[in-house]
């Protein structure tokens, strides 16, 4: 059943979808050649617990962390670790944080140092397809109108789409209905009504669309070992389109949101 949020539940998910992306702002800022990615997990866990919320990955069915940090060919949950992040990496962090009870979720995908044209296209064209996916986020419109648009970008670029993994509802809980794949036909699956809240988070491979879980039981990487990237929005259904609650304004700063946190 697909949960629609009151006008006072909404509030709640604006200061949570904007501290979840203040925090990704701030890390996007950590990351450089010679930095872990367990630097950039710690200081994702001090942040959010500094502004009094809780990092909503840490122990989620067991996770160890509070950031998922997929490098390269690890497409998302990857574990944070002691990897030199080096030049010419791409380095997906996904970031949740629970304020008052609701959650806010995000993920970006950025390049260290010198990359590739080849993947800062991939890149690119990923965060294009989250921009096409949230301007079908508006009542009337239907699920599949979400993924047909992920996926007729991506696919036009000669990217493949990856399957096995999906965007999904969000609200009291990171993972609520109704799943949202970045595949589908436009006009198919349930109506899309204001009130609605979703996080949207196109997965999108040089290579083949084939994934495979590594021993750890949750680093997802592609079959083939090419590269992929991952962003992600939350998203409120409005009568005027999409909010997304996620995204800060250029230039707004965090400095009253992390004070003490240095």
């Amino acid at each position: 059943m697909i949960i629609g949020k009151s006008k006072r539940e909404l509030e709640k998910m604006r200061a949570a979808g904007q501290l979840a992306g203040l925090v990704l702002q701030e890390l996007r800022k950590l990351v450089g050649v010679g930095v872990t990615t367990f630097e950039i997990d710690r200081a994702a866990e001090k942040m959010i617990t500094d502004a009094g919320a809780l990092p909503t990955f840490k122990g989620y069915h067991g996770f160890p962390y509070s950031i998922c940090a997929s490098v390269n060919e690890q497409v998302v949950h990857g574990f944070p670790s002691d990897y030199k992040l080096k030049d010419g990496d791409i380095f997906s962090i996904d970031c949740g944080a629970t304020l008052e009870g609701f959650v806010g979720d995000t993920a970006t995908t950025v390049p260290v140092g010198a990359v590739s044209d080849e993947v800062l296209q991939l890149v690119r064209v990923a965060e294009e397809c989250l921009e096409r996916a949230i301007q079908e986020c508006r009542p009337g419109r239907h699920l599949g109108d979400i993924g047909a648009a992920v996926q007729q970008h991506a696919e036009g670029h000669d990217y493949s789409i990856v399957r096995d993994y999906v965007g999904h509802g969000i609200g009291r809980r990171m993972h609520e209905d109704p799943q949202i794949p970045n595949y589908g036909k436009p006009g198919q699956g349930p109506k899309i009504k204001a009130g609605y809240v979703f996080a949207v988070e196109p997965m999108i491979n040089l290579g083949t669309h084939h994934t495979k879980v590594l021993a750890d039981g949750w680093t997802v990487v592609t079959l083939d070992g090419k590269p992929s990237a991952h962003v992600e929005h939350t998203i409120a259904i409005t009568e005027e389109g999409p909010e997304v609650l996620t995204k800060v304004a250029s230039g707004k700063p965090s400095e009253a949101v992390f004070a003490g946190s240095t």
